[in-house]
């Protein structure tokens, strides 16, 4: 690759960005990274009617908190900007003149109401409106009127759009980096609208644009724009530039039968489908990846297998990992089945990776959410829990009994456990306890299970009454270790409750 890689990533701020949207940023950071090249954030926000405040502010945030942010776009400004459609669309009407110049495009001043009238009759007789070679010439557009027509229409303020004239009886060549090579008749395809009297592009016109002016020279992009991917590579040629080249990832399918992944889907099966908690102007409120507890490293490790793979057994990948691992070619054509217990898997591997002190953070900023003060080492507490814990939250369900002393103990576990010489074998226990100056792990174990066998009792008559007792169920880490965490006072007032229930 002579030219410098540029990619770019060019959302509608239409609304939260889903998480196949996050995958197409991933994938365009990636493949930047991996070249040496710059990855672009373009905001597509020509159609008003449908921009949503906030949203690109999402996207933004969303992008810096899985640490895949731009190099350019806004905020970032650089040579190629602006970085919103909106913005730039001064720059669009000389390039729909250039088209109109060369015979590459021509006006139409059909109404919406004679299209309409138009497809009815075709569905009548059982066939589908197309507005391109074969009817062109008689419908009402500059290449049927004389040219004065067409000024004075203008002129006299009549609404028009400027279309797109596809060539007629051509086979085009077109190949994308992951399916290979395609052939599309032009015969079938569409005049596409490009320019509206509005004075603002459609999308094809503005995206063909500002991909040659920003120097693109990947698009890598979602499935659902294949069907487009003719008409792009035919403006590239009516403007006389070269094209960049394409690559059309792979839809996300839902977890369970036909369709893309959506956000019923998630709401269904209960799992994001988006990277952040999104909250409507109406109120209503989509769960996020982040809120729900998830770290931005997995996410993005279970983003990179959706529809890619590094032909290795390798799944754990940190983000370095994933730039130097990339390839294009190593994407599917398939659509990738998303898979939310996977994702849960891939949280609990990072989960296990994250430092105890930064986690024991994490945790304790959980607490605090609960009102749940403490003088206990937390460190200490995540590590022994950590194992068992897919997010911070589950830290609360394996150990909140070392914050809240057992009210109650588990009635299948303490019909087996409390016995009529428990409270007995209980109280011998605190003796042990009272006396033992050095209240560690190690030496509690020593301590206690040395008293087990010099009274030829059986272990479980002693150790699962006392694991009750500190945590009121059979669940928790080593039973030394919740003495050691709960110190000698607390261990010690648990054992007596548990002895007075008993008796």
């Amino acid at each position: 690759m002579s030219q410098k890689v540029r990619v770019r990533f060019a959302p509608s701020p239409t609304g939260p960005l889903h998480i196949g949207g996050v995958r197409t940023a991933l994938f365009n950071y990636l493949f930047a990274k991996k070249h040496g090249g710059d990855f672009l954030l373009r905001i597509e926000d020509t159609d008003q009617t449908r921009y949503v405040e906030g949203a690109e502010a999402y996207i933004i945030e969303a992008l810096n908190w899985l640490n895949i942010s731009y190099d350019e776009g806004p905020e970032k400004e650089a040579n190629y900007g602006p970085y919103r459609q909106s913005e730039r669309k001064n720059l669009y009407k000389q390039y729909a003149d250039r088209l109109l110049e060369s015979g590459n495009a021509y006006y139409a001043f059909d109404t919406t109401e004679e299209l309409d009238a138009h497809r009815k009759d075709h569905e009548a007789k059982g066939k589908t409106f197309i507005y391109n070679w074969h009817n062109r010439l008689k419908l009402k557009n500059s290449l049927t009127f004389s040219a004065e027509e067409t000024q004075r229409k203008i002129a006299n303020g009549e609404e028009y759009v400027i279309r797109f004239k596809s060539p007629e009886d051509e086979t085009l060549y077109l190949n994308d980096i992951i399916r290979g090579s395609m052939q599309v008749e032009t015969n079938v395809l569409d005049d596409k609208v490009l320019f509206k009297s509005d004075g603002m592009p459609t999308y094809h016109l503005a995206n063909i644009v500002d991909d040659h002016l920003m120097k693109i020279t990947h698009v890598i992009r979602g499935e659902e724009w294949l069907p487009s991917l003719a008409l792009h590579v035919l403006l590239y040629r009516a403007f006389d530039w070269n094209a960049p080249q394409f690559a059309h990832l792979p839809l996300i399918l839902k977890p369970t039968g036909n369709g893309k992944l959506s956000k019923r889907d998630g709401d269904k099966m209960g799992f994001p489908v988006f990277p952040l908690e999104w909250k409507t102007a109406e109120g209503d409120v989509f769960s996020g990846y982040r809120e729900d507890g998830y770290l931005p490293e997995a996410v993005l490790n279970m983003l990179a297998f959706l529809g890619w793979n590094p032909g290795t057994e390798q799944e754990i990948f940190s983000l370095y990992e994933l730039v130097s691992a990339f390839e294009l070619d190593r994407v599917n054509k398939a659509g990738a089945k998303f898979d939310p217990e996977k994702t849960k898997w891939f949280q609990h591997q990072y989960l296990q990776m994250v430092d105890d002190e930064k986690l024991a953070e994490d945790f304790s900023k959980f607490l605090s959410e609960k009102k749940v003060s403490t003088a206990l080492d937390l460190t200490t507490i995540v590590s022994l829990l950590k194992e068992r814990a897919t997010f911070v939250s589950d830290l609360w369900e394996q150990g909140s009994f070392f914050f809240e002393a057992p009210q109650t103990y588990d009635a299948k576990a303490s019909g087996k456990a409390f016995k009529a010489d428990t409270p007995q074998i209980l109280q011998q226990v605190i003796s042990i306890l009272t006396e033992t100056e050095d209240f560690s792990t190690e030496n509690l174990s020593e301590k206690v299970k040395g008293w087990i066998t010099s009274e030829g009792i059986g272990f479980g008559k002693v150790m699962m009454p006392l694991r009750l007792a500190l945590v009121g169920e059979m669940k928790g880490p080593e039973v030394f270790d919740i003495l050691f965490i709960l110190g000698k006072e607390e261990s010690i007032s648990r054992i007596e409750n548990a002895i007075e229930f008993i008796g």
